[in-house]
């Protein structure tokens, strides 16, 4: 049976779906005729406009920390819940510990507890392959290798809501699934302060701004399209042989940023180049590359799709489409234009 299908009927909380991811996977879901989508979004790190307009969707704006809005969004009886929202990410929790616990900890905590008490059909945990994969893992990122040496809080919560989802699995039979996303790229993502390299680099170039790499431009990521990610949550979703599992979803290819933010000053046309600066000191992973066996073999998760050049293109020319509203949002964000800019990759 087609897997999209098993969507036709079922009703689907998505937590953080204003978001880069979040906004993608309700427009995939929203063309598989579910009974309705559920949005829970604090717009903390999203915005309204951003949400894709789908037929029966319920937004709303609350945090997940907060019980009267999980007994709202719960009240709706969902099958299956996608538990992408966070505290993002990496500087911002360096920042702001507690409030990293609080949203990444005990929201978590709090989704799997009602998802039990409410007998949700499935849980996908959205965990992160940059967090729970310490500096000492050996290339490419498998699953059975992690790290207890992190370098940050939100590592440290990111791994703490798997070790939870586990509990919930063992302990109250709760049919979880725990996807670790690489660096997420591609339409739907906004710059800002704190978020990823590649939405502030372009950013910075249509600004007529310099690309600041922090570090010597050596370093590597795996950007994985935002599309790819999409499709291996839906998988994730309803296949039976993902549940218990964790696995990454990642491209399976390095990119230096260098190179990256070479891509982008040619893409936008920009002329104030590229400066380099010192590495931040939690950033221990001069190199990140994934392994995508896992995935490929549980779910037939098959990226690239779209090659990391075009994706970035598109991203390119949805920045610009939207250039109006990013602009008034970027007004409000502290950092975004200044020179001391915090950006995670």
């Amino acid at each position: 049976m087609d897997y999209k299908a098993q969507y036709r009927g079922k009703t689907i909380l998505v937590t953080g779906g204003a978001g880069a991811i979040g906004s993608n996977l309700v427009a995939a879901l929203g063309k598989l005729d579910p009974k309705m989508i559920i949005v829970l979004d604090d717009l903390s790190s999203s915005r309204i406009w951003n949400l894709p307009q789908v037929p029966n969707l319920l937004f709303v704006q609350g945090s997940i920390v907060d019980e009267v809005m999980l007994k709202r969004v719960f009240l709706e009886k969902p099958d299956v819940v996608f538990h992408l929202a966070a505290f993002f990410a990496n500087q911002n929790s360096v920042d702001y510990p507690e409030k990293d616990l609080q949203v990444n900890g005990l929201g978590t905590l709090r989704l799997l507890e009602y998802s039990v008490m409410n007998g949700i059909d499935r849980f996908i945990y959205a965990s992160s392959g940059c967090a729970i994969y310490g500096a000492e893992n050996p290339l490419p990122f498998k699953e059975d290798f992690i790290s207890m040496h992190l370098t940050t809080p939100y590592q440290i919560t990111k791994m703490l809501g798997e070790l939870y989802s586990n509990f919930f699995h063992h302990h109250h039979d709760l049919k979880i699934v725990k996807p670790r996303f690489f660096n997420s790229y591609g339409p739907g993502e906004i710059p800002g302060q704190y978020r990823n390299v590649i939405p502030n680099f372009i950013y910075w170039a249509l600004s007529g701004k310099p690309l600041v790499i922090t570090g010597n431009g050596k370093e590597t990521r795996d950007f994985a399209w935002v599309g790819d990610i999409t499709d291996g949550l839906l998988r994730a979703g309803v296949m039976d042989e993902a549940v218990g599992h964790e696995f990454n979803l990642a491209s399976g290819r390095e990119i230096e940023i260098g190179y990256l933010a070479e891509l982008v000053v040619d893409l936008t046309g920009s002329k104030a180049g590229i400066q380099y600066t010192d590495r931040r000191v939690w950033d221990t992973k001069s190199r990140l590359l994934a392994s995508v066996e896992k995935a490929r073999g549980l779910i037939g998760y098959q990226p690239g799709g779209v090659p990391f050049e075009e994706g970035l293109a598109i991203t390119v020319e949805w920045i610009k489409n939207n250039w109006n509203r990013i602009q008034q949002d970027a007004a409000f964000v502290p950092g975004i234009s200044s020179a001391n800019r915090k950006v995670s990759s």
